[in-house]
């Protein structure tokens, strides 16, 4: 069968309020009524704007509908989701597909054999029962919250159909070794559910704030360290930083610019942990005083050496 965009035959917006889907009913129940309209094909379109009026100007049935998302295009083959009928019931109030003569893309949804007719499981007076939608939220934190997890206090405030509902304080628990990207899973904290139906799921975005020093790739965490020509050239025991605190590491003798050593489970834990690599920058002492400036005209004078000899 065909889906149906009820929001494109009554020319008006997903987003469109109750009053302005009544007031698009009026207009066009005015230019289509087959007792009143010259259109071609009037009755048709006229059957067509009902149909649609029936589930938007319900909030019940506009929720459901909503629910299969916005992709769906008018006149493409459509097949309803294999759990519709477990997830969303109606028993009672409900306007039969044979008797209004209403599409079967509207029977699947609505009439028998759709919402209802999953053998008594409806509850509550309203017969409606639906799941509340899942909901993502991005939280940024900083590298050193990744590495040893902390606790955070996050507002939230998520709009409702007619109005905004009221700001949430949510305790979160950051587990050490997230990385950016992972998804924190908040159950039923997500939007409300439907006629006693539960509630979504509320899942958090992990994002990294800059970090001065420390750049993450997945669990490993790359450092560009600085070091002097003299430890380079003879070797050299440093401190160097890491998300749990300076190590000493052996930085070889005869170590180059860009070279990179591995600090072996220094980055972010888990199972396994991250490494922290190493990339050494050989840093030039200023020419600053008269010493320093004899020191480098005598390397002039008496190295013999060239840093554009590879060139040719």
């Amino acid at each position: 069968m065909d889906y149906k965009d009820y929001y494109e035959t009554m020319g008006v917006p997903r987003n469109a309020s109750a009053d302005d889907i009544k007031r698009a009913y009026r207009k066009l129940a005015r230019k289509y009524h087959p007792d009143v309209s010259k259109e071609k094909g009037a009755e048709e379109k006229f059957k067509a704007m009902q149909e649609a009026y029936e589930v938007l100007k319900d909030p019940e049935k506009r929720a459901a509908y909503d629910r299969l998302g916005a992709n769906w295009k008018s006149g493409q083959e459509f097949r309803p989701p294999p759990d519709w009928q477990r997830e969303y019931e109606f028993s009672s109030g409900r306007r039969g597909a044979e008797d209004a003569g209403f599409s079967d893309f509207f029977s699947s949804l609505f009439g028998e054999g759709g919402f209802g007719s999953a053998g008594g499981r409806a509850r509550g007076r309203s017969g409606f029962s639906a799941p509340g939608q899942d909901q993502t939220a991005a939280i940024d934190i900083s590298l050193e919250e990744a590495y040893a997890g902390s606790t955070r206090n996050i507002e939230l405030s998520s709009p409702e159909r007619g109005g905004e509902a009221p700001t949430r304080t949510l305790k979160v628990t950051i587990p050490a070794g997230v990385t950016a990207g992972q998804r924190i899973r908040l159950a039923g904290q997500g939007g409300r559910g439907m006629g006693g139906g539960r509630a979504g799921d509320l899942y958090l975005e992990i994002g990294l704030q800059k970090h001065p020093h420390f750049t993450p790739d997945g669990k490993d965490i790359h450092l560009v360290l600085p070091i002097a020509p003299w430890e380079a050239v003879f070797g050299a025991t440093v401190p160097v930083p890491t998300l749990g605190g300076r190590v000493e590491m052996r930085i070889p003798k005869g170590a180059r610019a860009g070279q990179r050593l591995r600090l072996k489970g220094r980055g972010l834990p888990g199972k396994p942990p991250g490494d922290q690599f190493i990339e050494l920058r050989v840093v030039l002492p200023p020419a600053e005083s008269p010493q320093a400036i004899a020191l480098y005209e005598q390397m002039q004078r008496e190295l013999p050496f060239d840093p554009r000899a590879d060139l040719g």
